[in-house]
């Protein structure tokens, strides 16, 4: 499966399907949220919320090409993506974007 962040892919004329998504909400153990709330007294990268982002956009991403293949796309152009807090130590991550199907 193809993903740009564009409205096209060079050589290639599109036949639009529709909007496809995909979404989770991401949480770390409490004992990884009082390491990472120790962290925020000195300063510096919290690693544990990173990875658990890097999970999330994965995992929304996945969804997100999955509803695709549903669909019988080739590609998904215009890819978004977006968070939101949803209470201390954990976040939504949606993936989103038009899937197309080669002419």
């Amino acid at each position: 499966m193809i993903l740009v962040n564009t409205d096209y892919i060079t050589g290639k004329e599109l036949d639009m399907l529709g909007l496809v998504k995909g979404s989770t909400i991401q949480t770390k153990n409490i004992g990884k949220d009082i390491s990472q709330s120790f962290k925020t007294l000195v300063g510096g990268e919290l690693k544990a919320y990173n990875e658990m982002m890097n999970e999330a956009r994965a995992l929304a991403t996945k969804r997100m090409v999955e509803e695709a293949v549903n669909l019988g796309a080739d590609a998904v152009v215009n890819v978004r993506y977006a968070s939101s807090a949803i209470m201390g130590g954990a976040a939504e991550v949606i993936a989103y974007g038009t899937a197309v199907k080669f002419k």
